[in-house]
């Protein structure tokens, strides 16, 4: 006869019940759901005008760029030239004043392209200082 031991009645759970992990998952992804609307509101913005004339710089630090809508750069009022020769010009002058803030006016029916375009031209050649010129705000 064989005797039965005791190590036999017991059993080994060989898998996991995965029911109450899924409920939990569901639980939490219904909770980010509903929660993340809530995180980013909707924003509502006014673009400026302009600036304050009060934050000038150093004028002799200042070196403006005219973008035309021909496509065509003006560096401190020279003549306009072209995109390379912009990039040139201002690897020089930065070179010259390492403090150099550039002030960047476009004119034309896509100037958002042509800002596009200077800052590329900026970003390119490590240029982090500048500032957009805008018309000041009318008084009232």
């Amino acid at each position: 006869m064989r005797r039965f031991s005791q190590r036999n009645s017991l059993v080994t759970l060989n898998d996991i019940n995965v029911t109450p992990l899924l409920d939990l998952a569901f639980v939490l992804l219904i909770i980010f759901i509903i929660t993340t609307p809530a995180l980013e509101p909707g924003l509502n913005m006014k673009l400026p005008v302009g600036g304050d004339a009060r934050t000038r710089t150093d004028p002799a630090n200042e070196a403006t760029i005219q973008g035309f809508a021909n496509g065509l750069f003006s560096l401190r009022g020279a003549k306009p030239v072209g995109e390379k020769e912009l990039e040139n010009q201002l690897i020089q002058a930065y070179r010259a004043n390492s403090q150099l803030l550039l002030v960047l006016k476009v004119e034309g029916e896509k100037p958002a392209q042509i800002l596009v375009t200077l800052l590329d031209i900026c970003g390119r050649n490590g240029l982090t200082h500048f500032r957009i010129a805008t018309q000041l705000p009318r008084k009232k």
